[in-house]
This record gives C-alpha cells, structure tokens and sequence, in this order.
C-alpha cells in the first residue's frame, strides 16, 4: 500500500527549467504528430493531403499537447513560476502508473491478437486499427467513468457543475477526481462499436479478441486502487485473518521509505465515519453499543484504518482468472460474441459478488438515492450495511448479464454465415 511512488520538488529554478523544457518537447511532439498523422497518404488511389491539411492538423494536436502541458505545470510549479500553480510537484501515483500499466498491456496484447486473428496484410491492417481505436477508447473511457462518476456523486457534484465549467481551476481540479470503471466501460463500448461501423470490422469479432484484455488491464487496475486505499472493503472482524489496514499521512511512505504525506483514501474517509463499530467481530453501528468505538476515534488514535477486507485484490485475482480462462476459451469459440457474451456475464457475477464486501459508503447505493429522493423513511429500511443495498455497480451488472446473456442465445441460434470462428482455434 504505496499511495505515491516518488515525488519531484520543483521550487528550484533548474527543476522548473526543466519542465517547462519538457511541455516544449510535448508541444512539439504532439505537432508532429498531427503532421503525420494520415497514414492511408501514401496508398495507391488516395487522395493526397495538401499541407494546409497538414498544418490545421498538427496545430489541433498541438493545441492538445499544450492543454496536457498547461495541466501539468499548473499542479506541479509554485505562483512564482506559473500563475496561480498548486506547487505541488510531480508525485508519481501508484495507483496512475499502474492504470497506465494495464490499459498499455491490453492495447499491446489486443493488437498482437488482432494480427493473429486476421492474419496476412489485413493482419497488420487490424494490428495499425488498434492503436488507433486505443486513443478514442482512452478518450471515451476517461469520459464515461467521470461522468457516471458525477451521477453516483450527483448531490456533491451536481450543485457546482457550472461554477467547476466557468472557473479554470475548479475544471481542473474536477477532472483529476474519481473515475468508475462501469462508466469507462459503457464509453469505450460505443466508441469501439463506432469505430468499427466506420473501418467496416465485425464488432463482435473484435470484441471477442479485445474484452479478455479489459479482465488483464482492470487486474493491473484493483492493484493500483489497492496502493491507493480506494474502492475499499467492509471492516473486518478478527476471524478474517487477512484483513487490511490503510495508511494516514503520518504512517504512509513512498517506494523508498520516506514520508509520502498523502493519507490512503480509506483513511480520510474512517477518519470521518461516525458510525460505531465492534473491532472484535467487524459489526457496525449507527449508535453506541456496549464495546463498539466509533470509528473515526479509532483511527485518529492509531494512524491508520481498521482491519478490512482487501475487496481491490479479491477482483485483481478474479479478473486474472478471467483473462486466462476466456484466452483458452477463445481458440474453441463457436461463434463471434461467444467471448464477450461470457464476459459480460462473468463479470457481472465477478463484481457483484465484489461489491457484497465493499464498504465504501460514498460510492452510489440504493440507500443514498432513497435518501437524495427525500425518501429519508424508505432510507432508514435499507441500512447502509444491508446486503440488499444494492450499489450502483450491482444495478448494472444486472443489466450486463442480461446483455450477455441474450448475445449468447441470438448467435447462438443464429445460422452460421462467412469463415468459422473456431478457424482461429490454431492461432490463439
């Protein structure tokens, strides 16, 4: 449990030479890049682009890089090198680098399969198409987990939407907050989907290819929530022995050992729990009971959180396990959607099950919509602790295996139509 890595100050003028070198790289890099970017110029029978094209495009990127590289220097440099900087240098999140970590790992392993799927020119044709497809993924991924994001959190966020679109700093603060995975997940889907109808690529063809690499990128993902103390788990009586605890900013401690100062988010939110709770069995209260503390005494007094069920690593190994066994099943599939069908399901089972073990509060829940309805006496029926509370996640993933589970028996009754899916079997 490493919330941040390492961290660079950048209050030293050679520092901030430095970056500001770098956001010049980027500027650059990004223009370049928008210069290049026609990869069919040279094919026979294109049509060739006019510098103009060319201009307009690498300024659009660079436009883009600069928008990348003005976020950076605002957190990282002082007021007196940028205007109105934070100066909170460059901390290397765990949780960001291993996001990165899985989401290149499954750009990487989707395109290697593509090549294997498709073989011969259009191989490499489908192998190009995913690093493209990669950035509008990133780009609807990012979107949708902040905005469903925002709907869970809809009574925080909802009244100081217009102040965060109308206040620079405010935008960016609100773009650096929670992100969910269901929201990504919806995003990069219709992107995907889109992208297809566009290049003409069999969705569902793809998706049996990409959406075991979802289950490797999110593994590498709990791990990173993991180190950063969020999407916990419920309190833990003694008799789970593997019970966790997160840091405060006084216990955490970078990957050298020296004080990080950044509190796990399980802590910071303990340390405002009012609840009560009996350490010994992991039974909560909303008043006091013979031998419950509240929860928040208990932690200011010891530095850290209670015991809890490490719910980021119970999915890191189920999705794992998911990867593996849905890239076996993919040489056998008898049908294009057979993969994506299961996962959808598979899934929905894998999070659901999760979720009966988080105890997260903030996170949406039926309970917190009673209670932003103003049902607040339907509220007091679904305790927060309930298992029937169910949580915006365990409503969607209702949602998911059904979806699945139609995909399965439409092509599964389907005639058969173009090569067989199982001519892959050789090649996965």
């Amino acid at each position: 449990m490493i919330p941040v890595l390492l961290s660079f100050d950048t209050h030293s003028p050679l520092a901030q030479a430095v970056l500001y070198l770098l956001a010049l790289v980027l500027l650059g890099y990004a223009a370049l890049m928008g210069w290049r970017s026609f990869p069919d110029d040279a094919k026979p029978g294109a049509q060739k682009v006019t510098t103009k094209e060319r201009a307009v495009r690498a300024a659009l990127y660079a436009l883009g890089g600069g928008a990348l590289a003005r976020v950076g220097l605002y957190f990282s440099l002082p007021p007196t090198a940028f205007l109105g900087g934070r100066g909170l240098g460059i901390p290397f999140h765990t949780y960001g680098v291993l996001l990165a970590t899985g989401f290149l790992s499954a750009v990487v392993l989707a395109a290697q399969l593509a090549r294997r799927e498709w073989r011969g020119p259009l191989g490499q044709q489908r192998h190009d198409q995913i690093y493209d497809l990669a950035f509008w993924v990133f780009l609807s991924g990012v979107g949708g987990s902040k905005i469903l994001f925002v709907i869970v959190n809809w009574k925080e966020y909802g009244p100081t939407l217009g102040e965060v679109f109308t206040t620079p700093a405010k935008l960016v603060e609100f773009l650096s907050g929670g992100l969910v995975f269901y929201g990504g997940l919806i995003g990069a889907t219709v992107a995907s989907y889109f992208f297809c109808r566009v290049h003409k690529i069999e969705f569902l063809r793809l998706a049996d290819l990409a959406i075991p690499t979802v289950s490797l990128g999110q593994c590498f993902g709990r791990l990173g929530c993991f180190s950063a103390g969020c999407c916990w788990g419920d309190v833990a009586g003694k008799a789970v022995r593997w019970g966790v605890h997160f840091p405060g900013a006084e216990l955490a401690r970078n990957l050298f050992g020296a004080p990080s100062e950044t509190a796990s988010l399980a802590f910071q939110s303990q340390a405002v729990d009012p609840r009560w709770v009996v350490e010994s069995t992991g039974q909560i209260f909303h008043e006091a009971v013979p031998g419950a503390v509240r929860i928040s005494t208990w932690v200011a007094q010891h530095g850290h959180t209670l015991p809890v069920h490490p719910t980021q690593l119970y999915e890191s190994v189920g999705q794992f396990l998911l990867f593996l066994s849905l890239i076996w099943l993919r040489g056998r599939r008898r049908f294009d959607g057979q993969i994506f069908g299961l996962w959808l399901m598979a899934y929905a089972v894998l999070r659901s099950t999760v979720e009966l073990f988080r105890g997260d509060v903030e996170r949406g829940t039926l309970h917190g919509l009673l209670e932003w309805m103003g049902a607040s006496g339907f509220a007091t029926k679904v305790p927060l602790e309930a298992w029937y509370n169910i949580s915006t996640s365990q409503f969607i993933s209702l949602g998911m295996f059904a979806l699945g589970a139609t995909v399965l028996y439409r092509k599964s009754r389907a005639p058969s139509v173009g090569p067989a899916a199982g001519s892959v079997a050789a090649s996965a």
